[in-house]
């Protein structure tokens, strides 16, 4: 699994011109999955996001997550995220996962990503046309990939 998280200000989404998900001070996951993605892999990231200290303490220092200041979390399915741009300039998605692997994942990240917060995730609506509204806040910009986890 990949994702991108933006600190943002805030943050929306909408389908067919209606606001679906919607946050105010929190971040912005973008979640991308993968065939060999499994539930470890929902679990390692969940953790990693909900406690990732990037915003800032009274001092200034990104000191702090999105749980310690009651943030809020909006989480977008992105397939585009497991793009391979190697050979030519039309982008191949044939490593991002059909709906019927990636579904479950999805809705089990966002899930677990509800108790670990502490509050209701925010979320788009799987496979569907989005258009995403944000203020990056920063900009503070991460990227993860389970891939990665060492």
């Amino acid at each position: 699994m990949r994702v991108v998280i933006q600190r943002v200000s805030h943050a929306q989404v909408e389908v067919a011109q209606e606001v679906v998900g919607k946050i105010r001070t929190g971040l912005l996951v973008l979640v991308g999955i993968e065939d060999p993605d499994q539930l470890e892999d929902v679990d390692w990231l969940v953790g990693k996001v909900a406690n990732l200290r990037i915003f800032n303490d009274a001092q200034g220092v990104m000191n702090l997550s999105v749980k310690d200041i009651n943030g809020e979390v909006l989480v977008i399915s992105q397939f585009t995220l497991h793009a391979s741009t190697k050979k030519g300039n039309r982008p191949s998605y044939i490593r991002a996962s059909k709906p019927e692997h990636a579904i479950p994942l999805y809705e089990s990240f966002k899930e677990k990503l509800s108790i670990e917060v502490g509050k209701k995730v925010e979320a788009g609506i799987f496979g569907a046309d989005m258009k995403v509204t944000l203020l990056n806040d920063g900009p503070v910009t991460i990227t993860m990939d389970t891939k990665n986890k060492e």
